[in-house]
């Protein structure tokens, strides 16, 4: 019984697929840095509520974590990523969309959140990435 040689795996994922789980990859380390950002200020700085600082710290560590497996997932070509990678755009846009208006209007942080959100929407309609990530019965 011979062993698969590293040359006979898998051919590479397409480019677009990787360019998708970078986009991916680098929403899932920012909200890690958010997470760190609001653990200091909870150490740091009197909360208002505790309790609620310390789940939305813990909120957004699950939410980095999920941004981890479903760039996983997509280099892997699950099937599977493409809907929660969906979802979590459409969430980001809707974010972005916010950033962009009212009193405390943040417009860096809405194309921060805007941009990523249309690429990775884009890319995950390319032919080359549903092709990839379609799932074989």
């Amino acid at each position: 019984m011979s062993e698969l040689s590293p040359n006979s795996s898998r051919p590479k994922p397409p480019p677009l697929l990787a360019v998708l789980a970078g986009v991916i990859l680098l929403e899932a380390i920012a909200m890690l840095v958010v997470a760190v950002v609001l653990l200091v200020e909870l150490l740091t700085q009197p909360a208002a509520s505790v309790a609620g600082a310390l789940f939305l710290v813990v909120v957004t560590v699950a939410a980095a974590a999920g941004l981890f497996a479903l760039a996983v997932g997509t280099l892997r070509r699950r099937g599977w990523t493409r809907g929660p990678t969906f979802v979590w755009q459409f969430v980001q846009l809707a974010i972005a969309v916010g950033a962009f208006q009212g009193q405390f209007a943040r417009v860096d942080i809405g194309w921060l959140l805007l941009i990523p959100s249309v690429v990775a929407i884009a890319l995950l309609f390319t032919p080359s990435v549903m092709n990839a990530t379609r799932r074989s019965s």
